[in-house]
């Protein structure tokens, strides 16, 4: 270890990190307060006190354990903040706070915890949210990851606001709001050196709220929002079709999939529809509101290639159908298990 401007500084996370004493505190101190200061946060209780007039609430939870933690257009940390806004957001609901939990492993390298708690304060700073409370812990040399994150989100949603997914009802729409498969591909690619995949794909985290509340705010009716992360597309669809018990006829042609994810979908036997997204929502609205809600996501840099890919229908109830490129039909179902191992 060295010392820096009169504070003890390692180069690497020992257990004595996590093992509540001087170098649990400053590492509490230089690494994370100094990245996603506010009040709440710095009054270091073991819960955060906050105050929210509002009645309806939004209250998630998640953990990231993406292999590896940096990915081409995002890292561990970025992801942690953006999945658990997200998942407020597809509520419906304004996010507003977070907490913030890391189970690190011996040995770590201080300067990648710094970079991984920067980039998810920079998503908390781009969409004021605030990280309030949260904790850390050290395990042994080898019986981790690197890092594991969990989070928790609130979030406050409008009254009347209801975008759950068994609200899809028939003649709807649904629209995607850009390409699938780019995180999970991205992230395998960065991974698996061995099969040398050369590619110039960007994982597509990203935080949706912005784009999100002026689609509620223009079209107060949506049915149901989803973002489709692990499993894909296809797991989203095929649950809400389950859940509403309904049917979905999507077309293969309507896809928006990038020629590179394309590609290695194909050159390893793999369904872009399975594959996972980090910055996509499924929209789905009535008929009539189609075009209102196509206009707002367009006009947001996130959305600019939202597209309608098919509609609900009565039947076959709880089913999702691919209408194919040579006008035959395929039953999607959802993954029996997980293409890619720790996309998120």
């Amino acid at each position: 270890m060295k010392k820096e401007t009169g504070k003890l500084q390692d180069d690497i996370i020992l257990l004595a990190h996590g093992g509540g004493g001087l170098r649990s505190k400053q590492l509490i101190r230089d690494v994370i307060l100094s990245a996603l200061e506010n009040p709440i946060l710095a009054q270091l209780d073991d819960g955060a006190c906050i105050s929210i007039p509002e009645s309806e609430l939004v209250f998630t939870t998640d953990s990231y354990v993406v292999t590896p933690i940096f990915f081409p257009g995002g890292d561990i940390g970025k992801l942690a903040a953006c999945g658990t806004i997200n998942d407020l957001a597809m509520q419906g609901a304004e996010p507003r706070y977070l907490s913030l939990s890391l189970i690190i492993e011996e040995g770590f390298h201080m300067r990648d915890m710094k970079r991984i708690v920067e980039s998810l304060a920079k998503i908390t700073r781009q969409t004021s949210v605030q990280v309030v409370t949260g904790d850390t812990k050290v395990v042994e040399r080898g019986k981790g990851n690197d890092i594991f994150i969990n989070t928790a989100g609130i979030g406050v949603r409008n009254p009347g606001t209801n975008v759950h997914v068994s609200n899809a009802r028939n003649g709807d729409v649904v629209m995607i709001t850009g390409t699938i498969g780019d995180h999970g591909i991205a992230v395998m690619s960065k991974r698996e050196k061995a099969l040398q995949l050369k590619t110039s794909l960007l994982s597509d985290v990203a935080p949706l709220w912005d784009m999100i509340e002026p689609l509620i705010m223009a079209v107060p009716d949506i049915h149901c929002l989803r973002d489709p992360t692990r499993g894909g597309v296809a797991t989203a669809l095929c649950e809400i079709a389950d859940t509403s018990g309904k049917g979905v006829r999507i077309q293969e042609t309507a896809l928006p999939i990038k020629k590179d994810v394309q590609a290695v979908c194909n050159l390893l036997g793999l369904d872009p529809l399975n594959v996972a997204n980090e910055g996509k929502a499924l929209v789905i609205c009535a008929q009539a509101d189609a075009d209102r809600a196509l206009r707002v996501l367009r006009s947001h840099s996130l959305g600019k290639e939202t597209a309608i890919i098919g509609t609900v229908v009565s039947q076959p109830a709880g089913t999702v159908l691919l209408e194919t490129k040579l006008g035959g039909e395929r039953i999607i179902e959802t993954p029996m298990g997980e293409n890619l191992p720790r996309i998120c």
